[in-house]
């Protein structure tokens, strides 16, 4: 008997579709027919509508869109697959023996230690493209495109960045394209490819180096929970603090923690940021992992 598939069902309507390697390309390629399906809106958008209203407000439109295709193609994908295999739930809530307050509490501390010691990753890898006049070119006009998406009112950059990002990105990279790894290859190679993933998305080299490094995190917070809910949280979280920041006049000027809090306290920050990693990472551990691909809920 076929099974009933609703395909604005964010969770249910693509539990059937777990994508191996062929199948994230395939993604790859929908998403990026939505990101020029995007861009035709945005130039609809220019062509009837003033143009410091698109650039406000454009986002929270243009960006959904992006994520259509893809949706609609694994939902696709999802009801075929309905008819004669198992289906993996894209969200879990395996938190025993922790439990689902600390699941979160730990979920937190991961976040924000975890920004706290890729900072200086991402500190070095824009000193490195410092030293190359047509890099440091490249990332003045790659911050002023930032700016621009940030810069305008507060309630339209939250939406975008901290609530719709979380929620579409993390159906994507965690949902669709971990979810499908973790069922086809080993799980170490499942998190890294979908951190890749998640990094070229982003299509700039500054912002996908942070983003393979919390794809990482927050791939292994999947892998262990089989939770969509805290990765979404982590995302938040991460792009939330981002773009309060960036609406702080008196913090608009730094772009890195180890240049707001100077070296010294940096470092100390820094240690104790990595102590709670480890540590948080530790009691994640606790978790026991129940299949070969995880804590997935399998769906039948």
């Amino acid at each position: 008997m076929a099974r009933s598939v609703n395909s604005y069902d964010l969770y249910a309507a693509h539990a059937w579709y777990a994508p191996g390697v062929g199948g994230m390309f395939a993604l790859v390629g929908w998403f990026l027919v939505g990101a020029l399906l995007g861009s035709l809106v945005q130039a609809v958008a220019l062509a009837f509508v003033p143009r410091q209203l698109v650039l406000d407000y454009g986002m929270i439109v243009i960006y959904p869109i992006q994520f259509l295709p893809a949706m609609l193609y694994a939902a696709r994908k999802s009801q075929r697959n309905a008819l004669f295999e198992k289906g993996y739930a894209l969200d879990s809530g395996n938190f025993s023996p922790l439990g689902t307050p600390l699941a979160v509490v730990l979920t937190i501390l991961l976040t924000f230690s975890g920004v706290f010691v890729f900072d200086l990753v991402n500190y070095g890898n824009m000193q490195l493209t410092l030293r190359s006049p047509s890099l440091a070119h490249a990332y003045e006009l790659f911050m002023e495109v930032m700016k621009q998406m940030t810069g305008g009112p507060f309630w339209s950059s939250f939406l975008t960045v901290a609530v719709l990002a979380p929620i579409f990105e993390e159906w994507l990279c965690r949902g669709m394209v971990l979810r499908g790894l973790l069922t086809h290859v080993k799980p170490v190679w499942a998190i890294v490819l979908s951190a890749l993933f998640f990094a070229v998305i982003h299509a700039n080299p500054w912002q996908a180096l942070n983003a393979f490094l919390i794809g990482v995190l927050m791939g292994y917070v999947y892998y262990r929970t089989g939770s969509l809910k805290l990765t979404m949280l982590m995302h938040f979280l991460n792009n939330g603090t981002a773009v309060i920041l960036s609406h702080i006049e008196s913090l608009k000027e730094y772009d890195y923690w180890i240049d707001m809090l100077g070296k010294t306290n940096y470092m100390i920050v820094f240690c104790v940021s990595l102590v709670v990693l480890c540590v948080s990472l530790a009691l994640l551990r606790k978790i026991p992992i129940a299949h070969p691909w995880g804590n997935l809920d399998p769906v039948e």
